[in-house]
């Protein structure tokens, strides 16, 4: 399953709002480039989903990494779990669990594309918007893609905030199956005399517009859901940042993630909250 992450599409905020903003000089493509990497240990307890059988806190350490060129805005991640190689929990070493997950977000700047001007009003520019995630289990594991539009928004208190609205094609089924909305933001707080500050962050993914999917027993009769239509996640930090370090817990709420169907035909709890814990070193 996709993994979810503390500081995810939120470190696309913090970038956007440290760089040029693209969209107010288009005389040069180039001149609102940057880029940023940075590495998360990051430790997570009761992740969703999860069978309820292990204990459910896991180790991971996170590659992110990010920036602007041109008319191209890239965001993207390589996790790698169990770096401590526990043999317990739910990313217990020999459990048959995905070691490495990625994501790899790319959006493309039609402002910069055509050279028009197309911010108006909250929107200050608008993207064509991809998303790719894969995990290390060939085959069997998580291959998929998310196509759409997005946005920079200037949301009322939090600023600018990153949306996106995808259509979801299953590249191991070949399939397109609903629609995911995405947002994510990033708010200093809490401002310090040395320059570090607290940031209220976050981020929200929702899908909808999904094929339910009901299993059967053998005589044909309904026995419940697999897959639901509708469902996402929401996370909720508070992290407080430097030039060069970060620390930082964040609170997950869960409902249906994944379109799992709560305690369903797999027996997964897919509702319920989460925490993580973040320590980063920036580059």
């Amino acid at each position: 399953m996709k993994n979810v992450k503390t500081l995810a599409l939120a470190a696309t905020a913090v970038a956007a709002i440290s760089g040029n903003a693209f969209a107010a000089d288009r005389s040069d493509l180039r001149a609102g480039d940057y880029s940023w990497m940075q590495f998360n240990a990051m430790y997570a307890v009761n992740e969703l989903p999860r069978d309820g059988s292990t204990d459910n806190g896991h180790d991971y350490l996170e590659m992110e990494f990010g920036g602007r060129a041109g008319v191209v805005d890239l965001y993207g991640y390589v996790d790698v779990f169990n770096v401590t190689n526990r043999d317990y929990g739910d990313k217990a070493a020999g459990s048959g669990k995905s070691k490495i997950f990625m994501k790899f977000a790319p959006r493309f700047s039609l402002d910069a594309i055509t050279g028009m001007d197309l911010s108006v009003g909250p929107i200050q520019e608008v993207y064509f918007s991809t998303l790719f995630n894969w995990d290390d289990r060939i085959g069997e594991g998580v291959n998929s893609t998310f196509w759409g539009l997005g946005a920079d928004v200037m949301v009322p208190w939090l600023g600018k905030t990153g949306m996106n609205l995808y259509a979801y094609y299953d590249l191991n089924g070949k399939d397109w199956n609903g629609y995911q909305f995405s947002m994510n933001w990033f708010k200093p707080v809490v401002n310090f005399d040395n320059g570090s500050f607290i940031a209220f962050q976050g981020y929200v993914d929702y899908q909808f517009g999904a094929d339910e999917v009901n299993a059967y027993d053998a005589n044909g009769q309904y026995v419940n859901t697999t897959f639901t239509s509708n469902g996402g996640a929401a996370y909720f930090g508070l992290h407080w940042h430097s030039d060069n370090y970060a620390l930082g817990y964040g609170l997950k709420a869960y409902s249906d993630v994944y379109l799992l169907k709560d305690e369903g035909t797999f027996g997964l709890e897919t509702k319920g909250f989460a925490h993580y814990f973040t320590a980063t070193y920036k580059f």
